[in-house]
């Protein structure tokens, strides 16, 4: 049964606290500073899409050079607090520390970014100096990690800043798309202040584009413009029964727990989550957390091809929810327009398709489970009507740019997930300072 407000404020407190809790102190962060190797040409740098010199601010910690740590992540990664908490970096710079080749932990890296990364916020240590106004003007469209990495840069460099954001909060996918164990929806909004501290960036929330502003107006009004639109169109399983009461989208699941709190979130008992990306892991974790007595995860190829990470699976398991692999979803039943039942598709491993992984082929066996949820996070699709509406180039909807981050309009530039189709929020920052760059260059300054 579906309904809301299934436990208690202190249960909520509880299912919800942080899952990676801090460092108490600086000596605990020293402890595990001072195991680092230092290394010369260090692999967790390389392995990090926006290049933060790891072994340097680590030091910095070790020596006690707190501000100074920080300003070494920020430098490279302004979302660098809220990187510490969401990146994959088992796969990242942890999952490249030299320890795990003498078997060996490695070094707590993303631990250890949050330790100065937070004290530079709870301080609100300014620790960049914007230049005088230039009096170039730049409309950025998307306040979320491309877009504000994209929006501190140039601010940096005294451009005039302009961020329409179709939310009413900043912050993109961190402050709607994540689960709320990982990062508060309190913690996103610091995170935006603490950016927008440098001065010279003016956000206009509830501005969605091709709604309440056009690229032509803004092209008319900026010296350029860059698009960190995002992706979030949810993609649909297409089978009968997908419109039921109880079908949900992940996205929209995730993003109610993060705008509405808890209890006004309704779940049901038996919940059935499709797909085993992040997001599905969300879900699927999140659902529990709100008092689901049964959580089922199906996903149509094996744990040897999932996009989500070991880590992500064992919080998924760690919560209790169950897996059904070689699992594709065939049909939503229900009774008085409301879901009962998922029958499911045993399926098996054929040729690799484009991405390298095998394809899941159908055997024909069909199997069913009882539901009275399903949750679909079978991934997210670009904005592909706007894009067309826009005249911008773009390949099903990923808007297509050069090697100078430039759209065929001239002046237009895009970045991060609008791009690539969705990645980590790393990669989104790592675009905006691209785009930042490629602005400069177009404005004519030179870097």
């Amino acid at each position: 049964m579906i309904k809301k407000n299934r436990l208690s404020s202190e249960q909520y407190a509880e299912n919800f606290s942080d899952i990676h809790p801090p460092y108490e102190n600086i000596t605990a962060a020293k402890v595990d500073a001072n195991r680092c190797l230092f290394c010369y040409d260090a692999p967790c740098m390389k392995s990090c899409p926006t290049s933060i010199d790891v072994p340097k601010f680590i030091k910095q910690i070790a020596t006690e050079n707190i501000k100074g740590s920080a300003k070494t992540i920020f430098s490279s990664n302004i979302m660098g607090a809220g990187c510490s908490k969401v990146c994959p970096v088992e796969k990242l710079c942890e999952g490249a520390c030299v320890y795990n080749l003498l078997e060996e932990e490695p070094i707590p890296i993303a631990k250890l970014q949050r330790y100065s990364t937070e004290k530079a916020m709870e301080n609100k240590w300014q620790l960049f100096q914007r230049k005088a106004s230039t009096g170039k003007k730049v409309a950025i469209v998307g306040a979320g990690p491309a877009g504000l990495s994209c929006a501190h840069t140039l601010s940096k460099e005294g451009i005039d800043i302009t961020i329409y954001e179709k939310e009413s909060k900043g912050g993109g996918l961190m402050t709607y798309g994540i689960a709320a164990y990982k990062v508060t929806p309190q913690f996103c909004e610091d995170e935006v202040n603490y950016i927008l501290s440098i001065g010279g960036i003016e956000v206009k929330y509830n501005q969605e584009l091709g709604r309440d502003i056009t690229l032509a107006q803004l092209k008319k009004e900026y010296d350029a413009v860059y698009l960190g639109i995002g992706v979030g169109v949810a993609r649909q399983l297409d089978i009968p029964g997908e419109k039921l009461e109880g079908v949900v989208d992940a996205i929209q699941f995730i993003y109610d727990i993060r705008d509405k709190g808890y209890p006004s979130v309704p779940v049901g008992d038996k919940v059935a989550v499709i797909g085993m990306g992040m997001t599905a892991i969300d879900a699927a974790t999140q659902a529990k957390r709100l008092g689901a007595k049964e959580v089922t995860m199906l996903y149509r190829r094996t744990e040897a091809e999932m996009p989500c990470t070991k880590h992500e699976l064992d919080i998924a398991m760690l919560d209790g929810c169950k897996i059904i692999w070689l699992a594709a979803p065939k049909e939503v039943k229900g009774l008085d327009g409301k879901v009962t039942e998922l029958v499911y598709s045993k399926m098996q491993l054929g040729e690799p398709d484009a991405s390298g992984r095998r394809s899941p082929v159908d055997t024909g066996e069909t199997f069913s489970l009882e539901v009275d949820m399903v949750i679909k996070a079978a991934g997210q699709t670009p904005f592909e009507n706007l894009i067309a509406e826009l005249k911008i180039a773009n390949s099903k909807g990923k808007i297509i740019i050069d090697n100078n981050c430039a759209t065929n309009i001239q002046g237009v530039l895009a970045g991060g997930d609008a791009v690539n189709g969705g990645k980590e929020v790393v990669d989104a920052v790592q675009a905006g300072k691209d785009g930042a760059k490629a602005i400069l260059k177009f404005l004519g300054f030179n870097m």
